[in-house]
């Protein structure tokens, strides 16, 4: 979109504005339609989401002996006691219509010899629930046929491109957002002025080290979000993946969970099994026991493999082309070798707090997807739910925004926007991505917690750089959380606190404020150790 372009855009004032070109994004788009909409994406769509790589699916009891109910027990029972079992019934009742709506837009779901939906199993579900495209390939199937539907809704218009960097308020209400282009890091800011904000950005895994999730995954929605007052819901809940493939890239790709489901087994160098000692239902558990598992095997210094040359072998090309063209691309053949992997940051549970419609502590200002915090995951997600959640939200704001009468908001002025920003440096990127691994990882303690929250907090308050910034600020919110929740609980564990305290059985509900209070008092404690600051 050229700049002139650009300002007739700015001068509109109907469209609803939705940030993140993943499914949460466009498919709220698709039902907001014929109201205008406007989507705002970093990368040009469905390179820029999660979504397209998603391997597993959808989670919906759509077959014969399943039901809402089951799916809900087992989401509730997988999230460590702080699931909202009303908004997992929910989801669970909304997954058959969600499902149909993406039939509708073209995704060819697998369909078994009497073509009725094929579906799987995977971890911690109590039956095959799991709707799949190509055994593996639901989350790009998905994204191509949404995208195919966004651009032929003429209500819809697309900026690619732009990256959302402050989220604009008055008197506690949205009345717009500030824009950057990509790779114009030094120029100024472009505004958007809307009263109606949906933010479907996606979630953290880019402030990780190793992560399954793409670069555009950096918290960016969180963190504009909680810059402007917002309520954020249990930060301290990061899902690391057991099973990301390592092969020297970045981000890494995944080795599906449903490969487990097939009957592949995770061994060490030894080419000893190691899960069956640790939980009932060995590679099968859920994912935070399967990831510390994988995690202390490595830290032990035995590496750790997928092996499914058993389970699948030559039918492994057929049935997951996906991993099969990863590794191949690695120089390993997983139907006759088994896979190196590592867990990697893959999905956060926290996010923006939301109701049940979607709607956050600010007026006018919507979250849906990975972003936001529904109380659907609780501490631990259960597998193949984040699609599910993302659609059945998409649809909910949507609808209240339908019902909604939102005033159009005045021009935007210049003259009250921050316009400078320096270049952020690759080095500074890497040191807080490696604290972030190292130090709020799937192993914590609080003296490591309390080493990062101290650098974070640095960085949040002295960082010429919007996007930097904008990491170190959910970087802050997500260590602050960790190391007040002093327990282990789903996919948060302290080894200092290795136990589950029924006194903490409750939700986290936090904001920025409360995380640079947390960050002030530490920095006053000179018993702690103080690690290298990162700069920009």
């Amino acid at each position: 979109m050229t700049a002139h372009d650009y300002d007739d855009l700015t001068r509109s004032t109907d469209d609803v504005v939705i940030v993140g070109g993943g499914l949460a994004g466009l498919f709220c788009a698709l039902k907001l339609a014929p109201r205008p909409v406007t989507v705002v994406s970093a990368a040009p769509l469905g390179q820029g989401a999660s979504t397209a790589w998603a391997q597993g699916g959808i989670a919906a009891a759509v077959a014969e002996g399943d039901s809402a109910e089951a799916h809900a027990a087992d989401t509730v029972a997988v999230g460590a006691g702080l699931v909202d079992e009303r908004i997992a019934l929910g989801l669970a009742r909304e997954a058959g219509a969600r499902i149909h709506d993406l039939l509708h837009y073209g995704v060819p779901f697998d369909r078994d010899i009497e073509g009725k939906l094929a579906v799987g199993r995977e971890a911690a579900h109590s039956a095959r629930r799991i709707v799949h495209v190509r055994g593996d390939m639901a989350g790009m199937a998905i994204m191509t046929a949404l995208i195919e539907a966004v651009r032929r809704t003429p209500s819809i218009r697309v900026i690619e491109g732009y990256t959302a960097e402050a989220l604009l308020t008055e008197d506690g209400a949205v009345t717009g957002l500030q824009l950057r282009h990509i790779g114009d890091a030094t120029t100024g800011p472009v505004t958007i002025a809307s009263r109606a904000v949906v933010l479907a950005t996606g979630g953290i895994g880019r402030l990780y080290a190793v992560t399954t999730n793409p670069a555009e995954a950096g918290g960016l929605g969180l963190a504009i979000a909680a810059r402007a007052g917002a309520v954020i819901a249990d930060p301290e809940f990061v899902q690391f993946h057991p099973t990301a493939i390592m092969a020297g890239r970045d981000p890494a790709p995944l080795a599906t969970e449903a490969l487990r489901g097939e009957g592949a087994t995770l061994i060490n160098d030894r080419g000893e099994r190691f899960m069956p000692a640790l939980h009932p239902l060995a590679e099968l558990a859920p994912r935070d026991i399967v990831a510390r598992g994988v995690f202390a095997e490595i830290a032990a210094g035995r590496g750790v493999f997928l092996d499914a040359t058993k389970a699948l072998g030559a039918h492994f090309a057929g049935k997951f082309p996906t991993v099969h063209a990863s590794c191949l691309a690695a120089g390993i053949d997983p139907a006759t070798q088994p896979i190196p992997v590592a867990p990697a940051a893959h999905y956060h549970m926290g996010g923006i707090s939301v109701d049940w419609h979607g709607r956050s502590s600010i007026e006018g200002l919507w979250a849906g997807g990975e972003v936001s915090c529904t109380g659907a995951h609780g501490a631990n997600r259960l597998a193949s739910n984040s699609l599910l959640e993302a659609v059945v939200y998409a649809a909910r704001i949507a609808e209240d925004i339908a019902g909604h009468a939102i005033a159009p908001p005045a021009r935007l002025s210049f003259a009250s926007i921050n316009q400078q920003n320096r270049a952020m440096s690759a080095l500074s990127e890497a040191r807080l991505r490696a604290m972030m691994t190292s130090h709020v990882g799937v192993i914590g303690d609080g003296d490591r917690l309390a080493g990062a929250i101290r650098a974070f907090a640095d960085i949040e308050r002295q960082c010429g750089n919007v996007a930097l910034r904008n990491m170190a600020t959910t970087a802050l919110l997500v260590a602050a959380s960790a190391w007040t929740r002093r327990e282990s609980r789903g996919a948060h564990y302290r080894i200092d606190c290795p136990v589950e305290k029924p006194a903490l059985a409750h939700r986290t509900m936090t904001t920025l404020a409360a995380a640079r209070e947390i960050a002030a008092s530490l920095a006053e404690c000179s018993e702690l150790r103080v690690p290298q600051p990162i700069t920009a």
